[in-house]
């Protein structure tokens, strides 16, 4: 539903006046014209004139105090907003003798030194003696605004990277800043900003008919009328191209504005010189696909209101990244996919889960936590209502969503390029934890010898995973890629700790590449916090060391999040040799992006402005649900046309349980959990008896488990004799014939 009252600030033309030219009509909710060393103490100085006396004072700057969302932790704080020539700044508040503002300015609200006083008291006690200093600029031709539909006293400014939650003490207070603002939008010209519209139009033409019938009755030559014919066009031409010059010079200076605004904010945070900031070219390209083309139309519900709300932070906030930016030589998956990788498929995978045959009932969390605390998570038998639609088989091979990183790892080894390498392979290990970022739902625990094969040939790459032990929890991967292979096993040993959940990773990975070097790592630890009181989140925290067969290493820090953390999912590490030389330097989150600076650097601003794009995660689907799954984790347990009937009868898309839940089946799904759990519970003897995993062998007593091959070929075969039902009904029978035919 549209707004009633909507002002798209985001407009300018080469035909627009000076600002500041053309004053707006005075406004009945305004105060007369005077300086902050004028206002009077008494508690009336600062309130609105009735009359409209200052009608030919010509000014168009405005001031008054308005109270601004921080957070949740401070809530609402009053800040000193100042409007001049179309540029909103604000401040805190400060004594009235350390205020400074515009002489020429018309103040709204009370505004009196009594109020400022208190108002400076209680927010700023410590800084009663410093100078005004701007938080915040906001320009109004790339931003817009509205009114709230749910509180007559508020009301919100757009911008490219942010809202302004702003709130007046009186509605007529908004009022009259909702007036001020459309009155310094009335300085620009209508045209919108992302109009890609030429302003002049290239079918405009001349005509030279008319001069060419007055020379003629002149008696002029025809060889002369044809001479000053061209002499008219070409001179028309090139004042043309002058004007298709003024065109773009008026974009670049609209991109430049938006730079501005972003680096003014990320500047004033962090204390950076202005002198020392320097702007990137490419920072702002995809502007116009970001949330600010789509709050400058039609955003207007009370939900994005609560959401932005959410969102919205403390002005004095220090950030660690601003990961919206782009940095030149920036690299994205399309640069490194070959044509292989690029085979076109013959369906288009799923972009959302079915839609739930039943409503889903809720569960007591504190009922199945108070009993189980100490205990090892995955012997506790939970309703479906925790668990997720995918299997432990199928995360792992969510952990190669961004498999393009170690196809460009590959490249640059080839290119004798081993530093661009391993910072690609570093990329790609903390990748696999993006998908984690609001994910509180604990996958299905497969069966013994519950298999699970992905094939994508649009990236290039073919997976396979096996569970090859039950006690302990053993689940074994392989994957090639053009040029690389991947392997590893994985145990994860959690626990309940009342409040909160350990997920303590035992394992190596291994990747190779074709031409002989290996990378090899381990996880670092996972915890889920808040399963009480609170908002459930979900954080890695540890150092991760990934070793090589050749000189470089790399140490990654995850910093653990602490209870006042502000800035959290900070990773942190470098690249070294042998002899401890640091040859690069990487930052940025694991639900984000990473990004690197060569040499020895750290992730302060000054850094990051010579920073490269490493790895950034890709947007989550539209159609989000409670288990928050990514676009790719979506895929994982479809079956495609034509597959089911290629699958063995040990495949994860076939588990009967996690199918019911995925499409929302819930009583069906539980029933079916509790009869394969029953099972479950047969391994030990089926592992007592001498059972083997089918697909992968232990290299060596401590080693990990390696893929023996003959999947592929058996698939291609259509040859799955030695593959038990082990989703089917169960017997004693299964657990003696499995122990003889091994």
């Amino acid at each position: 539903m549209r707004v009633k009252e909507m002002y798209p600030l985001c407009c300018i033309s080469l035909e627009s006046s000076a600002i500041g030219d053309n004053s707006p009509e005075p406004m009945t909710a305004l105060s007369r014209s005077c300086s902050v060393a004028d206002m009077r103490s008494d508690a009336n100085a600062g309130q609105w004139a009735s009359s409209g006396s200052d009608s030919g004072s010509g000014t168009s700057s405005f001031a008054g105090v308005l109270y601004k969302w921080t957070n949740y932790g401070k809530g609402w704080r009053s800040r000193w907003f100042v409007l001049r020539n179309g540029v909103v700044s604000y401040s805190k508040i400060l004594r009235p003798e350390n205020l400074t503002s515009p002489d020429d300015v018309r103040f709204i609200g009370d505004v009196s030194s009594g109020r400022l006083k208190r108002l400076n008291s209680c927010g700023n006690r410590r800084n009663n003696n410093k100078q005004q200093k701007t938080v915040g600029v906001v320009h109004l031709k790339i931003s817009s605004f509205r009114e709230s539909r749910s509180d007559s006293r508020r009301f919100y400014i757009f911008t490219a990277t942010k809202t302004l939650h702003l709130r007046t003490c009186l509605k007529e207070e908004r009022v009259a800043w909702i007036e001020a603002l459309g009155a310094a939008r009335n300085l620009f010209s209508l045209r919108r900003i992302n109009d890609k519209s030429p302003i002049v139009h290239s079918d405009i033409s001349l005509s030279t008919e008319r001069l060419k019938q007055r020379l003629i009755d002149e008696g002029t030559s025809e060889v002369l009328i044809k001479d000053c014919e061209q002499i008219m066009l070409s001179e028309f031409s090139e004042l043309q191209g002058q004007v298709r010059i003024l065109c773009e010079e008026r974009s670049n200076l609209l991109d430049t504005l938006r730079q501005l605004e972003a680096a003014n904010i990320e500047n004033e945070a962090s204390g950076v010189p202005e002198g020392e900031y320097q702007l990137t070219q490419h920072a702002f390209s995809d502007l116009q696909r970001s949330k600010y083309s789509e709050w400058s139309t039609t955003e207007s519900s009370d939900d994005v209101e609560k959401q932005e709300l959410e969102d919205a932070s403390e002005d004095e906030e220090t950030y660690f990244f601003d990961t919206k930016d782009h940095f030149p030589g920036a690299i994205t998956q399309s640069d490194v996919m070959d044509e292989t990788h690029a085979e076109k498929l013959q369906f288009e995978r799923r972009k959302k889960l079915p839609d739930p045959i039943e409503k889903e009932k809720g569960v007591s969390l504190w009922s199945m936590i108070k009993d189980n605390v100490g205990k090892d998570l995955t012997r506790v038998c939970l309703p479906v209502y925790f668990n997720e639609p995918i299997s432990s088989l199928q995360k792992c091979f969510e952990d190669l969503e961004y498999s393009y990183l170690l196809d460009r790892a590959y490249q640059h080894g080839k290119e004798g390029n081993s530093l661009q390498r391993l910072l690609n392979v570093a990329a790609f290990a903390v990748s696999g934890y993006a998908s984690s970022e609001g994910r509180h739902c604990k996958p299905f625990n497969p069966l013994l010898g519950e298999t699970y094969e992905a094939e994508y040939p649009e990236k290039g790459v073919r997976f396979f995973s096996e569970k090859v032990s039950h006690h302990p929890t053993l689940i074994a991967c392989h994957c090639e890629g053009k040029g690389w292979k991947f392997w590893g096993d994985s145990n994860i040993r959690t626990k309940f700790w009342g409040r909160s959940i350990q997920l303590d990773p035992v394992g190596v990975l291994t990747l190779e590449f074709d031409d002989g070097e290996v990378f090899q790592w381990s996880k670092v630890t996972t915890g889920i916090y808040n399963l009480i009181l609170g908002k459930v989140y979900c954080d890695h925290h540890g150092l991760m060391h990934i070793r090589g067969n050749h000189e470089l290493s790399c140490k990654l820090r995850f910093k653990e999040q602490s209870i006042l953390e502000r800035n959290p999912h900070q990773v942190h590490g470098f690249v070294e040799d042998t002899s401890g030389k640091k040859h690069a330097t990487l930052f940025g989150k694991w639900d984000d992006s990473m990004y690197y600076i060569n040499g020895e650097g750290t992730s302060k601003t000054k850094d990051m402005v010579n920073a490269n794009l490493l790895w950034k995660r890709t947007l989550p689907p539209v159609n989000l649900t409670r288990y928050n799954l990514t676009s790719f984790a979506i895929t994982l347990n479809e079956l495609t046309p034509g597959l089911k009937e290629k699958l063995p009868p040990t495949d994860s898309r076939l588990r009967p349980d996690q199918r019911h839940l995925e499409n929302g089946e819930y009583d069906m799904a539980n029933a079916e959990k509790l009869r394969l759990e029953t099972r479950q519970r047969m391994s030990r003897k089926l592992q007592e008896n001498g059972w083997k995993p089918r697909w992968f062998e232990k290299d060596g007593e401590n080693g990990t488990y390696k893929y023996t091959g003959g999947y592929w070929e058996k698939r291609e075969e259509q040859n799955w004799e030695d593959c038990p039902n082990i989703f089917g009904e169960f017997n004693e029978d299964i657990v003696n014939k499995s122990a003889v035919g091994t």
